[in-house]
């Protein structure tokens, strides 16, 4: 399988700066507050919840499509948990997906569930990461 497209991007750790090959991602990186940091800059799971959130909008787009459907209204919002198990560190995510009223129901949980199935995030954190979706 050859890749559509490769994003290349270097950090330097938590607190530190993480750039982008192309230099349009330039961000600086702190430790949130909540995990005795400064919270002065975004961190690992922010980076990952918007990229999520991102693939997952479109998955649904594509989805809807392929279903003629209108989900143009909707949006993904994800959360990211970094939690502590034994000895080691892994990632939760809830993805809540606010539709409009018009697709809730049975078709809105068949168009979310076959976006599930779609979106690379999902198809690389499957078994790896509990995922929780949310229809809103």
């Amino acid at each position: 399988m050859s890749a559509l497209y490769t994003a290349i991007a270097t950090a330097s750790g938590r607190d530190g700066r993480a750039v982008s090959s192309d230099n349009r991602l330039d961000v600086t990186l702190a430790s949130p507050k909540e995990m005795g940091g400064s919270g002065e800059g975004t961190n690992p799971e922010q980076l990952f919840a918007a990229g999520y959130a991102a693939c997952f909008a479109s998955a649904l787009q594509l989805v809807a499509k392929q279903m003629k459907l209108d989900a143009s209204e909707a949006s993904v919002t994800a959360e990211v948990g970094l939690v502590r198990g034994d000895g080691t560190f892994g990632l939760t995510v809830a993805l809540r997906v606010e539709l409009p009223d018009e697709l809730h129901g049975e078709q809105g949980t068949a168009l979310v569930e076959a976006a599930h199935q779609v979106c690379p995030y999902s198809n690389a954190t499957r078994g790896n990461i509990p995922v929780n979706l949310v229809i809103e």
